[in-house]
């Protein structure tokens, strides 16, 4: 432990030389720091996690403690996203962040690793005024959980195009979609569910059966039909235009192009770390599902146009071979990562209207359910009118740590600023909030 604590800080001291020796020999901040001007520092946590930090120098005293989204392969350490990284420096703000221990849904790492580069910061820099967790996609999630559980350790927390209802929910819910999609479409294929071989050789088998649903009606009434059980939003093409609100076909076809992977997702990895089964669809009822959806009547206008019987495809689906969890996989998932919807640091949640891979039920789910616990006030969801997943501009990503920000500062929460939008997204059909029973 020893040898591995000198190496780190024999790594701090080489990058703070390196990055000392490009500043002015007076050492005086400029107006308008650039990477350049900056501290830099980094090194590896005794479980092999790589961190990496970036002070500017103007530093307001704020570190913001970024975490990665899902990555297949180990990624690189970063301290923010490339494409905000110069404007949060500008903006006085210190950025830090881990590559995780692990690759995939390394939620059972990725907590202690971001709190492990909390403590590498101080080390190096000095102990920040106030810790500012954020993240996307999973990363979001991560950030949820230090805000839930660490609240000495983190001040406030953003999340971003968030899996924030979590793991059990979220991927019951898409299970729901993949049950529909293969017993109505394909089910003689060897499209799998669960205890699934290889994500990539099954999305092919997906695509290839979606491919020949999206080329007739009937096909598509049974994609909607899926894809609504599954939480997909009926908009998912960044930039691109929003369907009316009564353009089923329109709102059917966005609802394709992220079928694949916002319905069947990748189960591969999370079911080794969970060493087992952990969605479930036993008990069910998909009738009552469509209707809790609030787009029953865009479902049945599908079917009706195609000529398909949606109550009789609703049968289909009650006497269909169910899925059953195993209680320790499910365990495992809760654990890494079910929120409890009690964030002990004030959380905003931000989302666009039009994420097909993450829900934004999610979102919803996850503020209605704060509330119900006594946390409204600690948590703050807002919308960004635009689709795709976790494509926001820079002025997003910063008026949203602002906002953060000045919740931590004033104790309550500020007006939004007009680039955000009021929106209700369709309700979250398999919430599964930690303490509370699951849908």
């Amino acid at each position: 432990m020893a040898a591995r604590e000198s190496v780190m800080r024999g790594l701090v001291t080489m990058a703070l030389i390196g990055a000392l020796a490009a500043l002015p020999a007076s050492g005086a901040p400029t107006p308008q720091p650039d990477a350049a001007a900056a501290r830099a520092a980094s090194g590896v946590l005794a479980d092999g996690a790589k961190w990496t930090a970036t002070v500017p120098p103007n530093w307001n005293g704020t570190l913001l403690l970024w975490s990665h989204g899902y990555a297949p392969a180990l990624p690189p350490a970063e301290d923010a996203p490339r494409a905000h990284r110069a404007a949060l420096l500008a903006a006085g703000y210190a950025i830090a962040g881990s590559s995780f221990a692990d690759a995939g849904w390394a939620l059972e790492s990725a907590v202690p690793d971001q709190l492990g580069t909390v403590e590498a910061f101080g080390k190096a820099f000095g102990k920040p005024r106030r810790v500012i967790a954020w993240g996307m996609s999973m990363g979001a999630l991560v950030s949820t959980a230090l805000a839930e559980r660490t609240p000495k350790r983190v001040d406030g927390a953003l999340a971003l195009c968030g899996s924030i209802g979590g793991a059990v929910g979220m991927m019951n819910m898409g299970l729901d979609g993949a049950y529909a999609f293969r017993t109505l479409l394909a089910p003689e294929s060897d499209i799998r569910l669960v205890a699934i071989d290889d994500d990539r050789a099954n999305a092919a088998r997906i695509g290839k059966v979606l491919a020949e649903a999206q080329a007739n009606p009937a096909g598509r009434a049974r994609v909607a039909l899926a894809a609504v059980l599954a939480g997909l939003p009926g908009w998912t093409t960044h930039d691109g235009p929003r369907p009316d609100s009564e353009d089923y076909e329109a709102q059917e076809a966005e609802m394709a192009k992220t079928l694949t992977i916002g319905v069947f997702l990748p189960r591969v990895d999370q079911e080794a770390r969970a060493k087992g089964i952990f969605s479930w669809n036993t008990g069910v009822d998909y009738g009552a599902q469509l209707k809790l959806s609030g787009r029953e009547t865009m479902v049945r206008s599908l079917y009706a146009k195609s000529g398909l019987d949606l109550d009789a495809d609703l049968a289909r689906l009650k006497v269909g071979k169910r899925i059953a969890a195993d209680p320790a996989a499910i365990r495992y998932m809760t654990e890494h990562y079910t929120p409890n919807a009690r964030p002990r640091a004030p959380l905003l949640a931000v989302q666009m209207i039009g994420d097909g891979v993450t829900s934004p039920s999610l979102q919803r789910a996850y503020a209605e359910a704060a509330a119900d616990n006594g946390y409204g006030t600690s948590v703050h969801a807002l919308w960004v009118a635009n689709a795709g997943h976790c494509g926001f501009d820079t002025a997003t990503v910063m008026a949203s740590l602002k906002m953060v920000g000045e919740r931590i500062g004033q104790g309550r929460w500020p007006t939004p600023p007009a680039l955000f939008v009021g929106y209700t997204p369709p309700p979250m059909l398999r919430p599964c909030i930690r303490g509370k029973a699951c849908r």
